[in-house]
């Protein structure tokens, strides 16, 4: 592997680490609510007896297989057809660095203008590493 393939697939595997993450967070929440008694009505029926705290962290788990499953396509086949760079890669650390903050932003105060903006550098990240993509791809011939 190069430099800039072991960069992309670290980015790639930090992404999971994000969501992991996410999964441990809610899980916290979710049992200091249940044991704290905040919760309310049938969970196993209904989510939304669980206090905002928790649901803020829930929805944030559901973000992550959103605009995440598009950066793992362009990050799997960047490496499969051998056209991660540098620029590439660095655009996936960024993406996955958007992700974060968008996470703590959610999970915490949730100031939308703030979450919004982050969510918007992510996506215009990955429109540009689905350029650079195309342009690799392209660059070869159409056919």
């Amino acid at each position: 592997m190069t430099f800039a393939e072991k960069l992309l697939a670290l980015a790639l595997l930090a992404q999971v680490l994000v969501t992991i993450l996410v999964l441990f967070q809610l899980g916290a929440r979710r049992y200091d609510a249940y044991k704290g008694r905040r919760a309310r009505g049938n969970l196993l029926l209904d989510s939304s007896g669980w206090p905002d705290d928790v649901r803020k962290v829930q929805n944030n788990f559901a973000n992550q297989f959103e605009t995440p499953v598009l950066f793992y396509a362009l990050a799997l086949l960047a490496l499969l057809i051998k056209a991660a760079s540098l620029p590439f890669a660095v655009l996936a650390w960024i993406y996955v660095a958007t992700r974060v903050v968008h996470n703590r932003i959610h999970t915490g105060r949730n100031t939308l203008p703030l979450r919004g903006g982050s969510f918007l550098v992510g996506v215009a990240v990955l429109i540009a590493m689905l350029a650079m993509l195309a342009i690799a791809i392209l660059s070869n011939g159409l056919f």
